[in-house]
């Protein structure tokens, strides 16, 4: 509690700091690996990507934020056995902040595409074991997590899977693709407009005081969505395509008119992201502003400063700009070849459901539902279109991950303790 009492502003400041520095990892590789189907596609430039995520990133941390906060603050750690000793609490949070950081950076550095949710769980888990013990672990709430990572790649690849195989079998299988393009891509931009708005609607206008009926929230969602299709049936009508084109340039036309859905669903994503991954670096860092605030008391509910989601937003973005190439072409050219039409059903299968995880509140990885979601559109070809050496390094790097944080979290403790002792 001294500790508290003493250095309440610079226990503050040092976690903002970790904080900004694990938003930055975030960005450097969640989100890169996300808008890698994107920019593999050729969809999206660089830096094309980089403006979207800027914007819809930003959005969806700051709007819709703060659902799933709540669960990487409270659920992971049972925040009673700290009560007597909130310093602790404080220090490992702090700890967790640069040890998942430091571990998304050196993983971004390399091109590994890893998950910050291991990340940020493993270092928290492991603080919390050497700090008070294993009984500080809710190790019921962290089987359920650990169960998401198995059932959202899952989810998301079952999703892609029958995505694509629709697409191929409305337009690419057919006789006149070009024509069924027009017909039916519609309709998936009515999807991707559905998944876009009920989240948005439904969640993340809570938190800035729109609060609508389920009712209410799903019919604006669907005439939102409509016009969203109308608009694009229009758009796709109006195109001029020569009829005497062979069939490898209608394929390539059609292509042309997912490469526009794929805009749409690089904004899902970086939307469904911010909102999800967020907490992953504002979680610790709230639970260590409110902790100082009250003067070491451990409440269950506290409010977000206002100042922490812009914080976690910024630096997701900046961290993109700066550390997310290699990452990118690790997601969007390694593990499968994608074309828009591919990348588009990965892309939107993905955000579906992160959107779904984030509105019930569990943390989940986006790489993991990513990498689930593109193996499901590989496996739609054969399991020949999979590149299984990627797959392999992929996977031995999550393995890794939730070690590596608890580890690096455990000797920051230990330095953190000696140093405001």
């Amino acid at each position: 509690m001294d500790i508290i009492a003493n250095y309440g502003t610079t226990l503050v400041l040092v976690a903002a700091l970790f904080g900004f520095l694990m938003a930055w990892g975030i960005g450097a590789n969640d989100v890169a690996n996300a808008m890698g189907t994107s920019v593999g596609t050729k969809s999206l430039t660089i830096r094309q990507a980089i403006i979207i995520a800027m914007i819809f990133e930003f959005a969806g941390a700051y709007l819709a934020g703060g659902e799933v906060t709540a669960t990487i603050r409270n659920g992971i750690i049972d925040s009673n056995s700290f009560v007597d000793s909130p310093d602790l609490l404080v220090l490992g949070m702090i700890a967790s902040l640069l040890a998942a950081g430091a571990w998304l950076i050196l993983a971004s550095y390399f091109g590994w595409p890893v998950s910050t949710t291991h990340s940020i769980i493993g270092a928290i888990v492991g603080f919390a074991v050497v700090s008070i013990g294993p009984e500080a672990v809710q190790w019921s709430k962290f089987g359920g997590i650990v169960g998401s990572w198995v059932i959202t790649p899952a989810i998301s690849g079952v999703i892609a899977y029958f995505m694509f195989i629709s697409v191929q079998k409305l337009i690419f299988n057919t006789d006149d693709p070009l024509n069924n393009a027009k017909r039916y891509v519609p309709f998936y931009m009515f999807l991707t407009a559905l998944v876009i708005c009920l989240v948005t609607i439904k969640k993340g206008l809570t938190h800035v005081g729109l609060h609508l009926s389920d009712g209410e929230g799903i019919l604006l969602s669907i005439a939102i969505s409509i016009a969203v299709a109308f608009a694009g049936w229009i758009y796709i009508r109006g195109q001029k395509y020569n009829p005497q084109d062979d069939s490898k340039m209608h394929f390539a036309n059609v292509e042309k008119v997912f490469g526009i859905l794929m805009v749409i669903t690089a904004c899902a994503m970086a939307f469904a992201h911010g909102s999800n991954d967020v907490a992953n670096a504002i979680g610790p860092l709230s639970a260590v502003a409110s902790i100082v605030a009250s003067g070491g008391e451990i409440s269950s509910q506290a409010a977000i400063a206002w100042w922490i989601l812009p914080l976690g937003g910024i630096g997701i973005v900046i961290g993109l700009a700066t550390m997310g190439e290699k990452v990118m072409a690790t997601v969007g050219t390694g593990i499968t070849h994608l074309t828009p039409s591919r990348g588009f059903a990965a892309q939107l299968a993905t955000a579906a459901t992160v959107v779904i995880a984030s509105g019930t509140g569990l943390p989940i990885s986006t790489t993991q539902t990513l990498v689930g979601a593109v193996m499901g559109v590989g496996l739609a070809r054969g399991i020949a279109a999979l590149n299984l050496g990627v797959l392999r390094n992929i996977v031995v790097s999550w393995i890794i991950t939730l070690p590596a944080g608890a580890i690096l979290a455990i000797a920051i403790f230990y330095v953190l303790q000696a140093c405001f002792s």
